[in-house]
């Protein structure tokens, strides 16, 4: 069904330039549209910011050496197939993520657990907005005021809240379109930047390297800080498609679309760290690697890279209130999302040190999202991808996925497991599981929290999904 409104163009309750009028409610097949290869660009536009290079400069000062940097760029990015694996779901339900993910915890134990997805992006989401702050408070230092108070932060706050707004707000046939257009403007202008960067580079003034330890604390961070941060969205974005899309294009559309920028600017970053030293932020830190004359062009492109990133975020942390319970329309969500977003926002630029507390953010959301990955994609297995797409939607005793109470005890269980076998082996500076530090430090809370969650889940659940299965 396409109509023309005003020049725009209208598929049902998905139109570009307006309102989006669906949240998690099915996409009916009438309003499907789109192609596999849109995810490409849509995850391309989403992952060409500046949170990759400061990954890949937090590499080198976690005392990596360049060339530990780029394999732990090159392994940890592959959790980026997690993005296409979350992403299949989307065409043969027509909802969301956290909305499928009931099938694995029944009604009210996704809408539990969709609380820690909605802090997770949350999370980036204030971390974003504090970035456009300290890039507009850099823009006002380049025309002359050098001491801003706190009321011109705070009027930065505001602006870049209401920038932001625009396209979350709109929704998925906005943003799937805008993502494509930022994809081929901001593509060139890292391959400019990468261009200036490389003839300062100083690959010998890096440390030699790290032992296996570290080496794992900095994997951890690439995971975290990557595919596995986004694998929690992937059917928020497919769910328009065709059900009869290609899984094959699907998967490779998601995955390579996030994965490429994120290995090529995480490598970006570790070569800038070594001509900046211990920055604190990407904003004041590294511009002092780029000729004087860029700082100002890059600042501008730093803010459009955030906008791409928390724009995808705050899209799918408003389908995740909708998913927790919340009875607001989707947009409705996004404004409640981005207010709180920026309140922590604003805290967050106050702080000397946005690293630190970016390396802090990323090294604890690992020990919720390795399980629930792990959960999710063994579930989606033992189904054979096919899910009862009105009981997802359906949280009363008649859903095919009530359980006990609204529960389904063999995920929440997993889960649980799961997420308590990732801090046994989780090393952080907020917190150090005791498997880590008999191990010199070491994190493998990735590993731990997928495996011991999937197994888990596979064990109690596979009689039940087999019966499920079978009725469907």
């Amino acid at each position: 069904m396409t109509a023309s409104i005003e020049g725009a163009s209208v598929r049902g309750g998905d139109a570009f330039g307006a309102i989006e009028t669906h949240g998690i409610d099915l996409i009916s097949s009438e309003e499907r549209h789109g192609k596999p290869t849109d995810l490409f660009w849509m995850w391309m536009g989403s992952n060409l910011n500046i949170f990759y290079p400061v990954n890949g400069a937090l590499l080198i000062f976690f005392g990596l050496s360049f060339g530990q940097a780029i394999l732990c760029a090159l392994i940890g990015n592959l959790i980026f197939f997690g993005v296409g694996l979350t992403s299949l779901q989307g065409p043969k339900t027509g909802t969301s993520t956290f909305t499928i993910s009931r099938a694995a915890y029944g009604p009210n134990g996704g809408r539990s657990f969709s609380i820690f997805n909605w802090i997770t992006c949350v999370g980036f989401e204030a971390s974003g907005i504090a970035l456009m702050v300290l890039a507009g408070l850099a823009l006002l230092h380049e025309a002359g005021v050098h001491n801003p108070g706190t009321a011109i932060k705070v009027v930065l706050l505001l602006v870049a809240m209401v920038v932001q707004s625009f396209l979350p707000v709109l929704g998925h046939e906005t943003i799937m379109r805008v993502q494509r257009y930022l994809s081929y403007l901001l593509v060139p202008l890292f391959i400019i930047m990468a261009i200036m960067v490389v003839g300062k580079v100083q690959v010998g003034s890096i440390s030699h390297g790290s032992g296996w330890a570290m080496f794992m604390v900095a994997l951890a961070l690439v995971i975290s800080g990557g595919g596995l941060s986004w694998a929690n969205t992937g059917s928020d974005y497919s769910r328009y498609l065709p059900a009869d899309a290609s899984p094959k294009k699907i998967f490779w559309s998601a995955s390579m679309g996030g994965m490429i920028p994120a290995v090529l600017l995480e490598i970006l970053g570790a070569a800038i760290a070594s001509i900046v030293k211990n920055a604190s932020d990407p904003i004041s830190g590294l511009p002092s690697a780029l000729p004087g004359w860029v700082v100002v062009p890059y600042l501008i492109m730093a803010i459009l890279t955030l906008l791409g990133a928390n724009t995808t975020n705050l899209y799918s942390s408003g389908l995740t209130l909708q998913a927790i319970g919340l009875k607001l329309k989707r947009w409705h969500c996004v404004l409640v999302d981005l207010v709180i977003a920026t309140t922590i926002g604003g805290i967050t630029i106050f702080s000397s040190n946005f690293n630190h507390l970016y390396s802090n953010f990323l090294s604890l959301l690992i020990a919720f999202l390795a399980p629930w990955l792990g959960v999710y994609g063994v579930d989606w297995l033992m189904r054979r991808g096919t899910y009862d797409a009105a009981s997802l939607l359906n949280t009363t005793k008649t859903s095919r996925y009530w359980g006990s109470g609204g529960f389904n005890l063999a995920g929440v269980i997993a889960q649980i497991a799961g997420m308590a076998a990732a801090c046994l082996w989780l090393s952080s500076p907020a917190f150090v599981g005791p498997l880590s530090s008999r191990t010199q430090g070491s994190d493998f809370s990735f590993f731990m929290g997928i495996i011991v969650g999937g197994l888990v889940y596979f064990v109690l659940a596979r009689t039940k999904v087999r019966g499920e299965v079978n009725e469907a």
